[in-house]
């Protein structure tokens, strides 16, 4: 994620909500075993519930934490933004995972996303239980605590895609009219660091400039799954280089964040789950390279994009088996150059930042101001959060 706001006026935050339910169900349990614990919590109902049982009993759910003195505000407000965050990864991701997942019917979308990896729907599939266990654990923590959760679910409004088999359930996030910034890829090839005030150029242009699409829209965009047309490949090429825009926001939050924090145990949490997001980045990294050169016209967002070959004769800041972040500058240029996750300097992806990073992208379009109101009071808290001095 970053703070830039360039695109944010393509994606006007007043337009009509649209309507349906936020997390459908997860993959069935004969074909994706891990995902069992889960459904077993009842996922679909304990995720967004305060109240629920799950949630209601956190206290004792989690061994008698919330017997423990209260957690300072700055840390409150930090575990808060995450919890919204998650929530809204969650909502995305699960909507990658009913297209594109393990248990998603043979598309042509889904032999997309296998020219990126072949293992890609079990991914995706693993990816959405990762963030709904995040939003899930960190609402149940905050209840432990004697706070209150974040819900989210009034904001579920979003039309989902019309695919037949898709849910017709509303949805916080909207894949449709995506504007994808890929600095990302360029920033962990480059030997700089934002940090320090440098930028970087996009890997695919083209997908940051228009509105794109990262999901089918209706069957017929769902493709011939032994022959899928360029213009199916291109959407499923836009979700790769999404994948990784998502994750590498999570990879510098929590670090940044975790800054901030006072109590040990929240710092625990932070560094953990963080470490997770680390993971989802690199494996989203590492297959989003391997789409194949192709130029689409989208008909419905008219806009144009065009992948090439990242995988032979490009330079170092576009080579796409080039997946271990460059040493670069930190904490001083008088230092010795060294491989990091970056940026995590104050005031370079503050939560309000990756707030607006969600926003340029277009995730929100159809949202309505409520929405932007409250996940806005919630960056802003989680900003003011300052560690003791010692």
């Amino acid at each position: 994620m970053h703070s830039d706001t360039n695109h944010s006026d393509k994606h006007d935050a007043s337009t009509a909500a649209e309507s349906s339910q936020l997390v459908p169900s997860l993959p069935g349990p004969n074909r994706l075993a891990r995902r069992s614990f889960l459904r077993n919590l009842g996922m679909g109902a304990a995720l967004l519930a305060p109240g629920a049982a799950l949630l209601g009993n956190a206290s004792k759910a989690l061994g008698g934490l919330g017997d423990r003195r209260h957690l300072p505000d700055g840390d409150v407000a930090i575990l808060k933004l995450l919890a919204a965050v998650e929530l809204i990864e969650a909502d995305l991701w699960q909507q990658y995972n009913e297209l594109g997942g393990v248990d998603a019917p043979d598309s042509g979308y889904r032999a997309g996303l296998e020219i990126l990896d072949e293992d890609q729907p079990q991914y995706i599939s693993d990816n959405t239980d990762d963030e709904m266990s995040h939003a899930a654990f960190l609402n149940a923590y905050l209840a432990s605590k004697g706070e209150q959760q974040v819900d989210l679910r009034q904001f579920a409004t979003l039309q989902p895609s019309q695919v037949s088999f898709v849910p017709q359930a509303g949805r916080l996030t909207n894949l449709k009219q995506l504007t994808v910034d890929t600095s990302w890829w360029t920033r962990y090839r480059s030997t700089t660091n934002p940090d320090f005030g440098a930028t970087f150029p996009n890997a695919v242009p083209s997908l940051d400039t228009g509105l794109h699409t990262a999901i089918p829209r209706n069957n017929s965009e769902l493709g011939d799954p032994n022959n899928p047309s360029d213009h199916v490949k291109a959407i499923a090429f836009t979700a790769g280089f999404h994948f990784g825009f998502i994750e590498q926001g999570g990879t510098s939050l929590y670090a940044t964040l975790a800054q901030k924090v006072s109590n040990l145990e929240v710092l625990r949490i932070l560094l953990s789950i963080g470490g997770s997001e680390i993971m989802h980045f690199q494996t989203w990294q590492d297959k989003a390279g391997n789409a194949t050169p192709l130029t689409d016209l989208d008909p419905i967002n008219n806009s144009t994009v065009t992948f090439t070959d990242l995988t032979t004769g490009q330079p170092e800041t576009l080579q796409a088996n080039l997946i271990m972040p460059e040493p670069c500058e930190f904490i001083s240029p008088h230092l010795p150059a060294c491989s990091i996750i970056r940026p995590t300097g104050r005031g370079q992806l503050d939560a309000t930042g990756a707030i607006n990073s969600f926003i340029a992208d277009g995730l929100f379009t159809g949202q309505i101001p409520a929405f932007f109101t409250l996940i806005n009071s919630l960056a802003s808290a989680a900003d003011a959060a300052r560690r003791p001095e010692p």
